[in-house]
């Protein structure tokens, strides 16, 4: 299911009721699966990392997983994001889930993730905004190549 999500918005209440356990146990196995490093969670800025917070989006802790156990082609625009996410987060950094845009990385850089012709439209009138792109070798004014976040492992 996370591998074929765009990326995955967990509903809580449904997905413990589906698996026949309850919301806290759901949420406490989600805090173990991210403790082994299976996944990586995603919390809006300004909430609380409680282990009984449910996260705002899941992703799977990297590439590699997704193409491991997804029956159908993992998806690239979720293959990106975590990718991102996976750079940063290993690398030390505080990422969250910004406003606008798909990341924010230590509450002072927000990042947008996309293919080569992704624009910086839901950037506008935002401060230290990027623009992170697929399929660029260069990178030009905010856009900045993907691949270059592979550097920070």
């Amino acid at each position: 299911m996370l591998s074929q999500s765009v990326p995955f918005t967990p509903n809580v209440s449904k997905l413990s009721e589906k698996i026949g356990i309850t919301r806290n146990t759901l949420l406490l196995y989600l805090s173990y699966l991210e403790k082994a490093k299976i996944i990586n969670s995603l919390q809006s800025i300004g909430k609380s990392t409680s282990i009984l917070q449910k996260p705002d989006k899941i992703y799977l802790e990297n590439t590699n997983l997704g193409y491991a156990i997804s029956k159908q082609e993992f998806n690239i625009g979720n293959e990106r994001e975590t990718f991102f996410l996976n750079q940063l987060k290993n690398a030390g950094h505080e990422v969250h889930l910004p406003k606008h845009g798909d990341f924010s990385v230590d509450e002072n850089f927000i990042f947008e993730v996309g293919g080569y012709n992704k624009s910086a439209v839901q950037l506008q009138n935002q401060a230290n905004s990027y623009v992170v792109s697929d399929g660029l070798e260069v990178g030009f004014k905010s856009k900045i190549p993907l691949w270059l976040f592979g550097f920070l492992y």
